[in-house]
């Protein structure tokens, strides 16, 4: 049996997989993404939540950064997006530099959204209210 991902959860809690090297900004993220009631696991590398992915079958969202070590966020949405398994994950991009040509970049290669840190409880709603209908 297929397991159903996007940002429908299986029951319970929708499951965000949320990806920076900043161990602050991993907190605020996770924080915000807890009080709008979701399950979160966050990780500090893009290579890192690759590794995860392969292990856990129930992420309904990645929110990551742009710019990390190794494997930046773009990279990270690249490989998500060509696998068959992992493509129909949204992926949400934030960075606390607001680039045109970076966000448009994201935007084509099939990023949901791209937001500007700090991440506020309001962006959340928006971009979950989305995937949850």
């Amino acid at each position: 049996m297929a397991m159903e991902r996007g940002c429908k959860s299986t029951g319970g809690e929708p499951h965000v997989l949320a990806v920076d090297d900043s161990s602050v900004d991993r907190a605020v993220i996770a924080n915000v993404l807890r009080s709008s009631k979701y399950r979160v696991t966050a990780v500090d590398s893009g290579k890192r939540a690759l590794e995860l992915l392969g292990l856990e079958r129930d992420v309904n969202m990645i929110i990551t950064d742009y710019w990390m070590p190794e494997m930046t966020g773009y990279e990270l949405l690249k490989r998500v997006k060509e696998s068959s398994e992992l493509k129909q994950i949204p992926v949400v991009i934030m960075s606390s530099e607001n680039v045109p040509n970076r966000i448009s970049r994201c935007l084509e290669e099939g990023a949901e959204d791209f937001l500007l840190k700090p991440i506020q409880p309001s962006d959340v709603s928006r971009l979950c209210s989305r995937f949850l209908r």
